[in-house]
């Protein structure tokens, strides 16, 4: 069953770049745009990433907080973090706990790897409810980012 607009976020709690952990309910009266990805290092992803990071500032002002989940280990999104010069939050979904809760999920991926996050898109507004959902099914599109940003405002 697709997530849908209107329905609360699923919750989550995950390790970050940084050995952190991190959960959804701690940006509760905050917006948050929520990305997942299949892997750090790989050409769309990274196309995905930047682009999150250099539209940063547009989310300035608007009390956003833009989180990127991949199941990188967190050593792996730590070194990707850091030579991309990302400016938001990583985190490892290494034990693929969040990503089939958004339905962000492959089951089997390419060359035969098993549970990978989809590439997706979703924004949660300050009482964690879902007001804009993307699940991509083909890895090499990227999400709409004007849609995303008009669901921020």
């Amino acid at each position: 069953m697709a997530i849908q607009s209107g329905q609360p976020a699923p919750q989550f709690t995950l390790e970050s770049s940084e050995k952190k952990e991190v959960s959804l309910s701690d940006f509760k009266g905050k917006k948050v745009v929520l990305h997942f990805f299949p892997f750090a290092f790989t050409g769309t992803c990274t196309t995905q990433l930047c682009t999150m990071r250099d539209n940063f500032g547009y989310y300035d002002g608007l009390n956003a907080q833009i989180i990127a989940i991949s199941v990188d280990s967190p050593h792996t999104l730590a070194k990707f973090k850091e030579e991309y010069g990302y400016n938001f939050l990583l985190l490892s979904d290494f034990n693929k706990t969040a990503s089939p809760e958004y339905d962000a999920f492959y089951e089997v991926f390419s060359l035969g790897l098993k549970g990978v996050s989809k590439r997706a898109a979703f924004v949660i507004d300050e009482d964690q409810k879902i007001i804009y959902a993307e699940v991509l099914e083909n890895a090499k599109e990227l999400p709409d980012f004007n849609a995303i940003a008009e669901a921020v405002k």
